[in-house]
């Protein structure tokens, strides 16, 4: 009888493709995967560590799993938090029996076969090397994460970027790209399975390639995808990197409809004096202008991004730049985010001296900006005819999402009657909500 398998996977969507590919390894070595605790021989949590919210959500699963393990089980943590902070998360969970590393994934077949269930380990069985081994994950296993007629493809991990409120170069390390015709590859496999939508995710997308000694890697590649993968009727890009989205990249997104008119690009703030005491971009001429080059090349673009509101020295001046700013650009979807202090960070010399009360009325007075521009955004979709992509049904309404919405961070699409699910069918735009839409199938 074959053993099984539980995993909860915590965090990002860069987590939800380590997490697809340890359940991959595992069942090619037999295992099989249950969504029932109580059923499960090997219980895995592929953790979050970035910001404190995230690292408490990751002990409170460990310790939940510990508390009701059986004796015949192994519990086994994995990813970001034990990357970075092991020895904590072996003391405060009593009953781990093994820690991978975010760097390690590919062990966990090893790693289980190693432990004993109901043995005394006087510490976990660690898996953790010092350096990155992004080029080990070529084992045949396929590096995306598929979510209905959605895939996330990682094309990277790691990051070189010196932004001083993140540890994600003190967890994950600096900037692995992985070999572009293994991703092509992936690609291809990803469109005989009839995936809808591919969306490349790395910590910084733009910077793809640098490391491979390529110039414009994200535009190379995309060309490649788009040569390689024909039949995927929407390609995404998530998290590309101020001052990197590149005039070829542009030309790329605008000349190629299968590139979903559709850019991610995390800002995380406006005022050039709060930019440069985080340690990013701080040249905000470059924001207009490239901004502005891409509205006119690509009409209908959609724009993403997001800002930490609360950071150290930030002064209600500053903060007032943030609020016009995104008045002025008018951007789709906003994330926003208070400040969370990390120990080890370029910024843990500045402390956290703003307190919690006023970065929570900050992100309030910022929402409720964003909110009334986010609505204006979607009632500009009324009367048109959108494309969307069929996700579910419930009591009579189908659900989806349109070119402009990426999966799970943005609006959805409501939609009167029956729609085929996984499959992108054209919808008037009837209603707009200030984050949703609602229209109906326009048949033929």
């Amino acid at each position: 009888m074959s053993k099984r398998f539980y995993l909860v996977s915590l965090g990002c969507a860069k987590n939800t493709v380590d997490s697809q590919s340890m359940a991959s390894l595992l069942q090619e070595a037999g295992f099989e995967p249950t969504d029932r605790q109580k059923e499960a021989d090997v219980l895995i949590v592929n953790t979050c560590g970035f910001i404190g919210p995230a690292r408490q959500e990751s002990l409170d699963t460990l310790r939940d799993l510990a508390r009701h393990k059986k004796k015949h089980q192994l519990l086994v943590a994995a990813g970001c938090l034990t990357e970075r902070y092991r020895q904590q998360v072996a003391q405060e969970v009593p009953g781990i029996d093994g820690i991978l590393g975010t760097r390690r994934w590919m062990d966990i077949v090893d790693l289980v076969q190693q432990l004993r269930p109901g043995r005394k380990y006087p510490e976990p069985l660690y898996h953790l090397p010092e350096t990155p081994t992004v080029g080990k994950d070529e084992k045949g296993v396929l590096r995306a994460a598929i979510q209905g007629a959605s895939a996330y493809l990682k094309i990277a991990d790691g990051c070189r970027r010196p932004c001083a409120f993140c540890a994600i170069p003190l967890i994950k390390g600096t900037a692995v790209s992985r070999p572009p015709e293994v991703i092509l590859e992936e690609a291809r496999i990803l469109q005989e399975e009839g995936v809808k939508e591919l969306l490349l995710i790395a910590q910084d997308t733009t910077d793809y390639g640098h490391d491979l000694g390529m110039k414009d890697g994200l535009a190379t590649l995309l060309e490649g995808i788009l040569r390689e993968a024909p039949e995927i009727p929407w390609i995404r890009i998530l998290y590309a990197y101020p001052g990197y989205v590149t005039d070829r990249l542009i030309e790329v997104m605008a000349n190629h409809p299968q590139i979903v008119p559709y850019l991610d690009m995390p800002l995380q703030h406006a005022h050039p004096q709060t930019l440069r005491r985080m340690r990013r971009p701080s040249n905000m001429e470059w924001v207009y202008q490239t901004l502005a080059k891409m509205r006119a090349a690509i009409p209908n673009l959609a724009l993403r991004t997001t800002f930490i509101v609360g950071y150290p020295g930030e002064t209600e001046e500053e903060f007032q730049t943030l609020l016009d700013f995104v008045q002025e650009i008018q951007f789709d979807h906003v994330g926003i985010f208070p400040f969370s202090f990390e120990k080890g960070t370029a910024s843990e010399p500045l402390g956290d001296p703003i307190p919690g009360e006023v970065k929570q009325e900050r992100l309030a007075r910022l929402a409720e900006v964003q909110e009334r521009v986010s609505l204006a955004r979607n009632q500009s979709y009324v009367g048109q005819i959108q494309p969307v992509l069929i996700e579910g049904f419930d009591r009579g309404i189908a659900i989806g999402r349109a070119p402009h919405d990426a999966p799970e961070i943005d609006g959805l699409v409501f939609v009167e009657g029956e729609a085929p699910i996984g499959e992108i069918v054209p919808v008037r735009i009837t209603g707009a909500m200030t984050h949703d839409l609602t229209g109906v199938l326009v048949r033929p």
